[in-house]
């Protein structure tokens, strides 16, 4: 206890939470109300795809299950300023480069042997003034941030060390658009957040936005990757799985609380069928018995006897699969 800093859940409005979402922001909210950390809601809604009936539909589904927050949320469509300073920040030490590449080229490039998949392979990094100025009149560029290409490595509450090779990654899009790794920092570094808890697919972005935060002058935080929700195929989360969502719940009978019931027991701090509240879950809560596979959730048996879920579930009978930042 007696932490000074923040946690915090950060969806994308593209769509209604899931249960995959719901457990990752139940954590989020346990690890830091459980180290006397404020816990703060960021909206990441640069993406084309965000709307606000969907943000109101989250913050809705996240206050049902009992999560609160200090302060206002946050949106990142309101920050943009914030970061073309950050880049503009790093432009001034050479350490930005404009890319004119387009995905197909960045998959055929050959790569150094070390390189991770996908990662960049430096094609524009060198190209001179000249020829960066004639491009740029035919093509708005995408900013890449110039690295050395060497290994960060970082201790992980739940998967021990990880590391990663960094590459030369994105931070502005070509349509100007602020990239996920850049925004993500800066609002972290800005909001004060030292504890990020977010999926376990995430993890390998973690070295990336390590570095940069150290570029920028910022704390890094303290990461906690955390399992996905998997449905019994091990595949991402379909409309065919059935209802997936806390309002399709709702509208087969099963309410926010019990939802949180199923979550909590998901993590080992609920037998199944019991009612908990969030002071009874914290005062379980304990990182280091967390579990570290992913949730394997079958829709039948955690909802079957409620409503008309269980013969929507013998129709569909796959589950739910989380992935997100938040």
């Amino acid at each position: 206890m007696g932490a000074t800093g923040a946690g915090r859940f950060a969806p994308s409005p593209s769509g209604e939470l899931h249960l995959g979402n719901l457990r990752t922001a139940l954590l989020a909210w346990l690890f830091a109300r459980t180290s006397g950390r404020r816990f703060l809601l960021r909206i990441e809604d640069l993406d084309d795809r965000s709307r606000p009936h969907h943000e109101r539909r989250q913050i809705e589904d996240l206050a049902a299950i009992g999560l609160d927050f200090d302060g206002p949320a946050v949106r990142q469509s309101e920050r943009r300023a914030a970061y073309t300073d950050a880049v503009d920040s790093l432009r001034r030490r050479d350490l930005v480069y404009p890319c004119f590449c387009t995905r197909q080229e960045i998959r055929d490039a050959p790569r150094a042997p070390h390189a991770p998949p996908g990662a960049y392979p430096g094609t524009c990094r060198n190209l001179s003034a000249a020829t960066q100025a004639r491009r740029c009149r035919d093509k708005p560029p995408a900013w890449r941030l110039r690295t050395d290409g060497g290994e960060q490595g970082y201790d992980d509450a739940l998967l021990g060390h990880v590391a990663g090779v960094l590459d030369d990654f994105v931070l502005l899009r070509g349509d100007g658009v602020p990239a996920y790794n850049l925004a993500v920092v800066v609002d972290d570094g800005q909001m004060g957040i030292d504890q990020v808890v977010r999926g376990d697919d995430l993890a390998s972005s973690t070295p990336r936005q390590r570095h940069l935060a150290e570029l920028l002058g910022y704390a890094v935080p303290e990461y906690a990757h955390v399992p996905l929700a998997l449905n019994a195929a091990g595949a991402r989360l379909a409309k065919r799985d059935g209802a997936v969502t806390l309002s399709q719940l709702v509208g087969d009978g099963i309410g926010g609380e019990m939802v949180l019931g199923v979550l909590a027991q998901s993590l080992g701090l609920a037998e199944p069928g019991e009612a908990v509240s969030l002071a009874q879950l914290a005062s379980r809560f304990d990182p280091a018995r967390l579990p570290r596979q992913p949730w394997v959730v079958q829709p039948a048996e955690l909802f079957g006897a409620q409503g008309r879920l269980g013969g929507l579930c013998a129709e569909h009978p796959g589950g739910f699969v989380e992935h997100l930042d938040g």
